[in-house]
């Protein structure tokens, strides 16, 4: 089956919801607005499924910034561990202020699994410009439905700054 390149390339995105899965990449070594774009954008565009590719391997050779030695996995969480609880080779979980409560039960179950502890990193999250809100999934979901929601106390800031 032959593919004209005019008929899968559409410079309009199509409407939310328009496919059942997105599949999009990149090497996401450091993450700036480009990379939001790209990931919101799917999130939006799929009804119930993104993949989303990591570079690795003889992608990364001509990336200096980045650690060719290191091995990424990426995978689902659908509980609140993950991972964390099975995988007997990590060393360390990085939390923020707000999760510290979260990596201490991931160690109880480590635990209870005879798994080694890890070590709790915390990292401060950064607060936005706009608002000094912290930083995070849940205060960025709140926004964007107060936005919708037509009631957006940052509606005048948010035109004069990037959140």
């Amino acid at each position: 089956m032959a593919i004209l390149e005019e008929s899968v390339v559409d410079s309009k995105i199509s409407p939310p919801n328009s496919y059942g899965a997105v599949v999009l990449g990149g090497t996401f070594d450091r993450l700036h607005d480009g990379h939001r774009l790209f990931l919101r954008s799917s999130t939006e565009l799929a009804r119930s499924r993104i993949v989303v590719g990591v570079c690795d391997g003889p992608m990364l050779t001509n990336k200096r910034s980045i650690k060719p030695e290191l091995v990424v996995h990426v995978g689902p969480i659908t509980d609140p561990y993950g991972p964390s609880i099975v995988d007997e080779n990590l060393d360390a979980i990085v939390v923020s202020k707000e999760t510290i409560p979260g990596g201490i039960s991931v160690n109880r179950k480590r635990a209870d699994r005879g798994l080694s502890q890890l070590k709790i990193e915390v990292v401060d999250l950064v607060s936005e410009e706009c608002s000094q809100d912290k930083l995070s999934s849940t205060t960025l979901r709140k926004l964007e439905a107060e936005k919708q929601q037509g009631k957006g106390k940052h509606d005048d800031e948010s035109r004069s700054c990037q959140c």
